[in-house]
């Protein structure tokens, strides 16, 4: 079923007017820098043409939905959860975290929440949790472009910062070139302690 077509089945089991929103998360897989939720509802009727898995999307055209989804949609919520917060309390729960931020920061409280594969038992709105989410359904889709391009745009500025590990090139995932810098440089406040298992050596002893 084409991503609209699913919210619009999905709707029509509600309320006339109710407020549905799909959330996706950018982040939970990289060595550095921060999980960033997004909450995004988009007006009924509504279609934003190329809207679909922000993975799936080239940066150019992402970019510019971006901007289109910011300049349509009938709110946006943003959560970020950083380096320490996900070492504190593991990625999965610093997901959940940074989701129910999101949804708490938006101008509207949704009456429904379209998530990718989550349950917030934080949040008492009905949720709908959708394996792989980002493919069936378009409000989640906004939510998943709307989370990778404010994390891309986190990890340029952290490449500023912290040039010599080049996240601008690889926004902190596991890349070999981002280890081979972690092997040079030792970590930088950025990086996920919690992740030296996936680590090929222990990085971050000590």
């Amino acid at each position: 079923m084409p991503l609209y077509e699913h919210d619009e089945a999905f709707r029509r089991g509600l309320k006339p007017g109710s407020l549905i929103a799909g959330i996706d998360e950018a982040g939970r897989g990289p060595l550095a820098g921060p999980v960033v939720a997004a909450a995004v509802i988009l007006p009924e009727g509504l279609r934003i043409e190329g809207v679909r898995d922000s993975k799936k999307v080239p940066k150019a055209e992402r970019e510019a939905l971006f901007l289109e989804i910011k300049e349509s949609a009938s709110a946006i919520g943003i959560g970020i959860v950083d380096a320490d917060d996900i070492d504190r309390i593991n990625i999965l729960n610093a997901t959940r975290l940074a989701m129910c931020k999101a949804v708490s920061s938006m101008r509207f409280k949704p009456d429904v929440l379209l998530i990718d594969a989550v349950i917030l038992p934080a949040l008492d709105i009905r949720q709908v949790p959708i394996i792989k989410g980002d493919a069936k359904s378009a409000a989640i889709a906004a939510a998943s472009i709307i989370a990778k391009v404010t994390r891309d745009q986190m990890m340029l500025e952290y490449h500023d910062k912290y040039p010599e590990y080049f996240f601008n090139k690889h926004k902190g995932y596991g890349t070999k070139t981002h280890i081979d810098m972690i092997k040079q440089h030792g970590p930088c406040p950025i990086h996920r302690k919690s992740f030296q298992k996936v680590m090929p050596l222990p990085l971050f002893a000590g």
